[in-house]
């Protein structure tokens, strides 16, 4: 059974910056890749970011250059730094991890970017 915890959500103004962590319940090199996605009210879930077992990285177009994924083996846990917050990035933010055709889910975060 895997388990994803999220955390770091919150309310940030416009041009803040959010870190959401995603924990896991084993090591993260057991997953081909893990990412974050967002789901904002009445719009698909959206990959934000993802990161592969090898490290490489690919994100949305809207996010390039503000939000960068990473990871720390020892925590087993992946994060999403987000700078320059702009209210369209106002969603709930999911973890995923992703092993041969599973997808796991974590429970989801909300990032409400507001004045």
């Amino acid at each position: 059974q895997v388990q994803l915890g999220e955390s770091g959500g919150g309310l940030v103004q416009p041009g803040g910056s959010l870190r959401l962590s995603c924990a896991t319940s084993r090591s993260i090199f057991t997953f081909n890749a893990m990412g974050w996605y967002r789901q904002a009210p009445g719009k698909e879930r959206e990959l934000v970011a993802r990161i592969t077992k090898d490290g490489t990285t690919n994100y949305a177009d809207s996010v390039k250059g503000r939000f960068t994924i990473s990871r720390d083996s020892a925590k087993n846990t992946v994060y999403l730094q987000m700078n320059s917050l702009k209210p369209e990035d106002t969603a709930g933010y999911y973890c995923n991890a992703r092993v041969a055709y599973t997808d796991y889910w974590g429970q989801g975060t909300q990032v409400t970017v507001s004045s």
